[in-house]
């Protein structure tokens, strides 16, 4: 039994890096350590608690991780400092050495950070726990929204996929979910609280179902029915794994929005081979096409990473003519970072920083001209939008059912309501549409 006398009106903040399934855990560990006692600082207050989730995609990544634990260190020099993540699971002694780090905890010890708090005294050394890699076997559960309107519902962890470039296995353990039941309760209590849209986050959510020998159009089928959730989005999902059973239930259910994110990251067969994925060009441009028969208006979101090893000046441009022929609405780009215990590693072409930072930027070119042409169509339009709480002095904003973000005159009242909305232009950062509330459309 742990005693959370010491926690009473003790405070924390939170620091978070990396993929929206981080954000939902942090959310979850803020609302542990909330009903242990612990508040969050606010804003200027010196805080009692630290903690930093992680992430370790790219080089780059971990060492923001490092600059994000440095900077609440000399912000907070007092306070109990927990990290925790895919770095602190990758990288434990490494975090452990960093000044003012108390503890390091691993995938697997992540939902117990309660019982290695012990009485908040800083350690004087950072003390790392973690497991190996066959030992990470609990599905931690996650529902939150932290201060979002939308609930982050995780419904899968880890991967079996191993492709070449990615430490996520090393870092997440094997794929594993929690059962259809405990997720459609979890669900019926986002619903209690006034939650309105959920996102299905994972790491390979379209495997759902190696624990409990279900399956993840099961998952979505059932979720569809809980009452109160107006929309659900499906976050990140592989090509081969979005069913055309998934695809054109999407395309008739009035709660998943017609939004989809695949992660493509080459559009050169060879490079995909050598990058150990499990499909080709010819698949993936399949699956956007039957995304656009049946839902024209669809957000198609597409990852794609730039400058890995053996990707040849030929292969980019075969690469990048393929993504210009697709008809999808936004890129991610990410350049290649090489991570250690990778295969990838085992590959001789080798791209230079400068030319990973050249085929960057051609992409994201793309991007933009691919999402303002997307947004464009869309000016004139009646849509309803969810609308979120903006930062202070900032108008409100919120997401049409196909993504498109929208900014409209600030109203307090309208915070997690859903509105009926006209499309105008573009905003002074052409970074959404400007809309004009019709009416609110679940007002009566």
């Amino acid at each position: 039994m742990i005693d959370t006398n010491v926690f009473q009106n003790k405070t924390a903040v939170y620091y978070t890096l990396g993929c929206k399934l981080n954000f939902s855990e942090t959310s979850t560990i803020g609302r542990i350590l909330k009903e242990a006692g612990v508040r969050t600082a606010r804003k200027g207050e010196k805080a009692d608690i630290c903690v930093v989730n992680t992430c370790s995609v790219t080089e780059v990544a971990d060492k923001k991780c490092r600059q994000a634990i440095h900077r609440l260190v000399k912000q907070h020099p007092d306070a109990f400092v927990v990290v925790t993540g895919c770095y602190a699971q990758l990288k434990p002694d490494t975090v452990a050495r960093i000044e003012g780090v108390d503890v390091v905890l691993g995938a697997e010890q992540k939902k117990d950070l309660l019982q290695y708090l012990g009485d908040l005294h800083k350690r004087g050394k950072g003390e790392a726990y973690t497991s190996a890699l066959k030992d990470i076997r609990t599905f931690a559960p996650s529902c939150s929204r932290g201060d979002r309107t939308r609930f982050f519902l995780k419904v899968q962890d880890g991967c079996d996929y191993f492709c070449s470039y990615c430490t996520i296995p090393f870092a997440r353990g094997r794929s594993r979910n929690g059962s259809i039941a405990s997720l459609v309760a979890q669900a019926r209590q986002a619903a209690a609280e006034g939650g309105k849209e959920i996102v299905l986050t994972g790491v390979n959510i379209g495997d759902f179902g190696k624990s409990t020998g279900e399956t993840f159009f099961d998952l979505v089928k059932v979720l569809d029915e809980v009452e109160g959730i107006e929309r659900y989005r499906i976050s990140s999902i592989e090509p081969n794994l979005l069913t055309d059973e998934i695809i054109e239930y999407v395309a008739r259910s009035h709660r998943f929005m017609p939004h989809f994110h695949i992660p493509l990251q080459s559009g050169c067969d060879e490079v995909l081979k050598l990058m150990r994925r499990r499909y080709d060009t010819t698949l993936f441009s399949d699956k956007v096409h039957k995304i656009k028969s049946i839902m024209p208006d669809a957000f198609i979101g597409v990852d794609v990473i730039v400058g890995t090893r053996g990707e040849t000046e030929d292969y980019f441009e075969r690469a990048y003519e393929f993504i210009k022929g697709l008809d999808v609405t936004q890129l991610h780009v990410f350049s290649y970072s090489e991570r250690p215990g990778t295969q990838a590693l085992k590959i001789e072409h080798v791209v230079s920083p400068d030319e990973k930072h050249r085929r960057s930027q051609r992409l994201l070119e793309l991007s933009d001209m691919k999402l303002r042409a997307f947004y464009t169509r869309h000016i004139g339009r009646e849509m309803s939008v969810l609308l979120e709480r903006p930062k202070a002095g900032m108008p409100m904003h919120g997401f049409t059912s196909n993504y498109i973000r929208v900014e409209v005159p600030h109203n307090d009242a309208l915070d997690n309501q859903v509105v009926q909305v006209r499309l105008g232009d573009f905003n002074m950062d052409a970074t959404a549409l400007s809309g004009t509330i019709l009416t609110n459309e679940y007002d009566g």
